[in-house]
């Protein structure tokens, strides 16, 4: 069984759901430390000045400071929600698609939860069956009570998931102990990120934006520009590199 573990982020790029479509068990690893200025309370649109910032406010009295991702509140004040459709209203009302998606951002939205990740978790999940995702198994590792620290967590979770295929992306390799993937009956296997361009708006393409750009922009052919291509494959061997279309 394959298994992906990822820490929750708010509206990800199209990476993101790549590694969802390619995993039975899709764990959001949500019991790590917060990281106060990565993905989780934020991701980027484009515009005609160039990217955007949509950031939700959190909270917490005092540091982040040993506050695990799942802890994490968001901040009373609910403009941003408002602030946040306005912008992603103006500057993709005129896409292909914005009619067609308009639902989707409109109930990301809606969700008026006070812990972040129970937003992020959420609007991922459905962003994951809008786009086709059916198969995968969602869960969230604070349910499973891991222990250890990196790579003696990552394990206990995939042994209490009954994984025995772990997919992690590229940067991991830094931290990643394989010998004891090997010794756990573990098969360790990396994912390097190589996609097509699609048609978007406002001059020269810019990959790194939310999955939304991507949907507003293509539609219904977005699977074609993140996994739907030929002679794709994924292996222990050779990197997780696709072809151009």
């Amino acid at each position: 069984m394959k298994c992906v573990i990822l820490q929750p982020s708010f509206i990800p790029w199209r990476g993101y759901f790549h590694q969802i479509q390619i995993a039975d068990i899709f764990v959001f690893y949500d019991c790590v430390q917060y990281d106060k200025h990565g993905w989780r309370n934020r991701n980027k649109i484009k515009t005609p000045l160039g990217t955007q910032w949509l950031t939700i406010p959190t909270s917490a009295s005092g540091s982040y400071e040993g506050l695990s991702i799942q802890e994490v509140t968001i901040a009373k004040d609910n403009s941003w929600r408002r602030k946040h459709l306005a912008s992603i209203e103006q500057n993709y009302r005129k896409s292909p698609y914005w009619s067609q998606y308009k639902p989707l951002v409109e109930s990301i939205y809606a969700n008026d939860t006070e812990k972040l990740a129970d937003l992020t978790c959420a609007s991922t999940i459905e962003i994951a069956r809008t786009l086709g995702i059916e198969h995968t198994r969602f869960i969230r590792s604070s349910e499973l009570n891991a222990i250890g620290e990196k790579t003696d967590r990552l394990l206990d979770v995939l042994q209490k998931v009954g994984a025995d295929h772990y997919i992690s992306g590229p940067s991991a390799q830094e931290y990643i102990e394989s010998d004891k993937f090997e010794r756990a009956g573990i098969t360790l296997e990396y994912m390097y990120y190589d996609y097509p361009e699609y048609p978007q708006q406002y001059g020269a393409f810019e990959g790194g934006v939310s999955v939304l750009d991507l949907l507003f922009n293509v539609g219904p052919e977005a699977p074609r520009y993140i996994w739907d291509r030929k002679h794709a494959e994924i292996n222990t061997k050779i990197p997780f590199v696709y072809e151009s279309l």
